[in-house]
């Protein structure tokens, strides 16, 4: 069986459709990971959200364990925060997209310092929700 693509989904991002869509969008949870899983077409998807640290840290404990293909992580508010998914991201031997909804770097200053992104292969920000499915489409590149 072919490894999974980890999605995993930081606090609030369940709220989305409903949450701030002048910065988020419209679009839902859901619908996000529809796309996820059409962008990934054969490719097996893992696909999860989570408003508590310790359930991400033991879901990227898992894509080492199993072993995951590679991880697209939107931390969300983690990003700035969790020195323990940090750490768990560093022990992942693959390859980490960090995925932001809006453009961080153009937000509050409180949004600009991102811990994941000194571990990420790679991060896409600013993209909206389909920015989910341009990850999968990268993810699906760097694991050839």
């Amino acid at each position: 069986m072919t490894a999974p693509i980890y999605v995993l989904n930081g606090p609030n991002l369940n709220r989305l459709g409903t949450r701030e869509p002048a910065i988020y969008g419209s679009t839902t949870l859901s619908e996000v990971e529809a796309m996820c899983r059409s962008a990934a077409g054969e490719m097996p998807v893992e696909f999860r959200q989570s408003n508590r640290e310790y359930e991400i840290v033991d879901w990227v404990h898992e894509a080492i364990d199993r072993p995951a293909a590679g991880i697209v992580i939107n931390p969300a508010a983690f990003t700035f925060t969790s020195i323990a998914i940090l750490d768990a991201l560093k022990m992942f031997p693959r390859p980490i997209i960090e995925l932001h909804i809006s453009n961080i770097h153009r937000r509050e200053d409180i949004y600009q310092h991102s811990l994941v992104s000194k571990i990420a292969t790679a991060v896409i920000a600013g993209l909206g929700p389909k920015g989910y499915a341009t990850a999968i489409r990268a993810m699906k590149d760097l694991i050839g």
